[in-house]
Formats: C-alpha cells, sequence, structure tokens
C-alpha cells in the first residue's frame, strides 16, 4: 500500500458541523465544527483541525488529545476544578479517560493530534516490533525487506 506525507491546511475552509453532545452542553449555544486533516496508515491516529463559537460544556476524552491553539481562547477546568486559560500558541494534552469543562468566551480554533492508546501489553508489542524494524534498518537491509515487513497487512 502506497504512503505519502500529507500537506494541508488548518484553516476554516470545509469545516463540518460536529455538534457537542447536547447532554454535555452547560450553558450557551456552543457550535463546533471539524474536518480530518491527516490519518495514519493503521488508523490509530489522526490529525483533526475544530473551532468552536461562545459556550460552556463538558468535553469527555476516549483518545489521547494533543491540542495546539491557533487562534481565540478557552478556559479549560481540570477533574481537581483548576482552571487554566489556553490562547494562540499554547498545546494541551488530555490522556485518554478524563475530562474537562470549557469555557469559550467568543471563539477558538484548534488542530488536534488523536491517538486509539492500546492496552499496555499491546503497547510493549509495538515497542518490540519497533526496534526490531530499527535493528534491520542499521544491519542493511534491501529495501525490498523493509518494504515486506513494514507493509505486511498482519
Amino acid at each position: 500500500m502506497s504512503k505519502s506525507i500529507v500537506i494541508t491546511s488548518a484553516g476554516t475552509d470545509g469545516l463540518r458541523s460536529a455538534p457537542v453532545r447536547p447532554d454535555w452542553v452547560i450553558n450557551g449555544r456552543p457550535e463546533t465544527r471539524s474536518r480530518e486533516l491527516a490519518r495514519s496508515h493503521d488508523r490509530t491516529s489522526q490529525a483533526r483541525v475544530w473551532d468552536c463559537t461562545a459556550g460552556r460544556f463538558n468535553w469527555h476524552y476516549t483518545q489521547d488529545e494533543t491540542l495546539v491553539v491557533l487562534d481565540g481562547e478557552a478556559f479549560i477546568t481540570n477533574g481537581d476544578g483548576k482552571e487554566h486559560r489556553i490562547g494562540a500558541g499554547d498545546i494541551v494534552f488530555f490522556p485518554a479517560g478524563t475530562s474537562s469543562k470549557w469555557h469559550v468566551p467568543e471563539y477558538i480554533r484548534k488542530v488536534a493530534f488523536l491517538r486509539h492508546t492500546m492496552p499496555r501489553p499491546v503497547g510493549f508489542g509495538v515497542l518490540a516490533w519497533n526496534s526490531i524494524l530499527r535493528m534491520v534498518w542499521r544491519t542493511g537491509a534491501s529495501p525490498l525487506v523493509m518494504t515486506l515487513l513494514c507493509d505486511s497487512p498482519y
């Protein structure tokens, strides 16, 4: 299967409605939109652009999410009740299984990098596989061997 580098823009063109679940909205009428920018070959990770208008809502993270704020601001309250202001240039990490309260005074736009988590034993297996690939690569294995190892459907 062919792989290629993805170069795209995190602008607002092509964003589609991605509403906050109604039972998560605390007040206001936040309008959220989103668009996929890229997805990993194994479909466990993706990058998305997301924006939101004014409102307050809860958010529950089912995947690890790292975000970079591009425009606007929000106030995020974490599980221990501490509020943090985030704005353009800020980077935030939310582990899967956590929750936060968002207050968007006017508008915010972010790029989010989402990753499905895996059980720890599977993670160790992936690390071992990556180590094997690095060792094979260092030994000067032919490109054919690397292609067979890396593009295996298994």
